[in-house]
């Protein structure tokens, strides 16, 4: 199957679960439904050293068709404190940082109309996430500061490697009731979350001038002539084209 643009979500469990409970990544499928196709390219718990060992194979430079978008969320396992053991999926910030500018270098390289954007380590519930910790794991030490450097990190590479960036942190902290609304665990986002990712990135998406055009308003809706086999109105002398009918959403989307 080709023909569509299409829009890769690449990352750790932020993008996994994105399909899951009201997520961005279904959210957005939904939004660029038969306009973009969106492949889910999401693994929980990893960090960006194992993510950049596979973008050869995710995102292979030979391929007849290149991801029209690329959205990138690696950073929150990276922050997580290391463990005595030299296990676990702790990166130094300095080797996340260069780690992320090789992911940006290859995505670019991919072709000239694919475009980036990279999701910054959104905050925590601290609370929660200890009391939904799993007694199987070994103690996870994950703090909301961690994540604000690590943030700040991948909002620094994003500027210096010309590509688009959503600032989680601050985007998150927007709502007064973020810690208790955005999250399923402390750490995973609800809906709520989810629908600020979605915002940040339809905002991006209008506002970048981008040749062509991503955001979902402008990019064309496939078969969306007209047919005799639409549905007929209520005079019965005709047929109403429903293709770009959106009562369904909860969220009318800019």
């Amino acid at each position: 199957m080709n023909g569509r643009p299409v829009f890769v979500l690449f990352g750790s469990s932020i993008v996994q679960y994105s399909f899951s409970n009201g997520g961005w990544g279904a959210t957005l499928a939904d939004i660029y439904a038969r306009k973009a196709d969106i492949v889910l390219r999401g693994y929980i718990a990893w960090n960006s050293r194992r993510a950049l060992q596979v973008m050869d194979k995710v995102f292979p430079k030979d391929s007849a068709v290149q991801p029209s978008l690329v959205i990138v969320y690696l950073g929150g396992n990276d922050s997580i404190a290391p463990h005595p053991s030299g296990l676990g999926p702790h990166v130094p910030l300095e080797e996340y940082i260069d780690n992320m500018r090789k992911i940006a270098e290859h995505l670019k390289s991919l072709s000239d109309k694919t475009r980036v954007i990279f999701l910054s380590c959104p905050p925590l519930n601290e609370e929660l996430l200890r009391k939904s910790t799993s007694t199987a794991l070994s103690e996870i030490v994950r703090t909301n500061e961690t994540c604000r450097l690590y943030s700040e990190a991948c909002i620094s590479v994003s500027k210096e490697m010309d590509i688009k960036v959503v600032d989680l942190y601050n985007a998150i902290q927007k709502r007064d009731d973020w810690a208790t609304a955005c999250f399923t665990d402390g750490l995973h986002l609800s809906e709520e979350g989810s629908n600020i990712v979605v915002e940040e990135i339809l905002t991006i998406l209008k506002e970048a001038e981008w040749d062509p055009c991503l955001h979902w308003k402008v990019m064309p809706t496939e078969f969306a002539e007209d047919s005799p086999y639409d549905l007929v109105t209520s005079s019965g002398l005709s047929t109403i084209n429903p293709s770009e009918w959106f009562y369904h959403r909860k969220i009318s989307w800019e």
